[in-house]
């Protein structure tokens, strides 16, 4: 007989950006959901015209659709962690955070607000309103400069993102990771800020510009990892140590710097 076998895996959900190049949003999240046994759901926010060398254009989807959306997997799907990106308007920015407000599962907030290309993707006056979004994160996922234009804190160094952590717990984060991949230096520094405590996560620094969706993928693995039961510290280290070599065994893709790989581990 052939009968069925189902498969029943932990479920994530991600709210982010389409990117049409395939290496950063939604394409990277499901991606690397995928890679680690996790069954990826997903409520896109904006398509924009992307690929290896920038951003050509941005349509940002209406709030009720993404409503919508999030009504329709929340409604049918047993969520067990879920993780955000691109939101680029304030109202997307309100409205994910007054669904977050809501959920019993851990969310991973990557206050996305610059591509790695440099092109901008999310109004400046939504930047206020990601303090409410971030008082709902198990995990905030700063870069130097997101941690900088959120808390007033400019990351330079280890001591730096110690203060900007803080900063970021005291907005009601859970914890923050404050990653160092934007920090000059050899060695990249992530630092996991936590009322309890501080944890660094270190690796050697990768000599490429292939590092096109590492933001994207660095929090989708961890809600992935969180999805799958893992603890907060258990999560942030195995997610970096994927980071790290998704970095290294980059995609040679398209005419600019590559993309990471999301599959590295399969």
């Amino acid at each position: 007989m052939n009968d069925p076998v189902p498969d029943s895996p932990p479920i994530a959900l991600t709210v982010a950006g389409s990117d049409s190049g395939g290496g950063a949003g939604i394409q990277a999240d499901l991606a690397t959901f995928a890679t680690h046994g996790v069954y990826g759901t997903s409520a896109i926010t904006a398509v924009t015209a992307q690929h290896t060398r920038g951003v050509e254009s941005t349509h940002v989807l209406p709030p009720a659709e993404v409503e919508a959306q999030l009504e329709a997997v929340l409604g049918d799907f047993d969520v067990a962690a879920a993780k955000t990106g691109m939101l680029a308007t304030t109202e997307i920015v309100e409205l994910v955070a007054d669904r977050a407000a809501e959920v019993a599962f851990p969310v991973v907030v990557d206050p996305v607000m610059v591509a790695t290309s440099g092109d901008r993707l999310l109004e400046p006056e939504a930047e206020r309103a990601y303090e409410a979004l971030i008082a709902e994160a198990a995990i905030v996922t700063p870069n130097a400069d997101e941690a900088a234009a959120l808390t007033g804190v400019e990351v330079t160094d280890e001591a730096s993102a110690r203060e900007a952590g803080r900063a970021f717990v005291e907005l009601g984060a859970d914890a923050a990771l404050v990653k160092g991949g934007h920090v000059p230096g050899g060695t990249v520094r992530d630092v996991l800020v936590t009322a309890e405590g501080i944890e660094t996560f270190e690796h050697p620094r990768v000599d490429t510009d292939a590092t096109h969706g590492s933001g994207c993928t660095l929090a989708a693995a961890i809600a992935a990892r969180l999805a799958r039961g893992e603890v907060r510290s258990t999560a942030v280290e195995g997610a970096t140590d994927f980071l790290a070599r998704a970095i290294r065994h980059h995609y040679d893709v398209g005419r600019g710097p590559g993309a990471v790989n999301h599959s590295v581990d399969r």
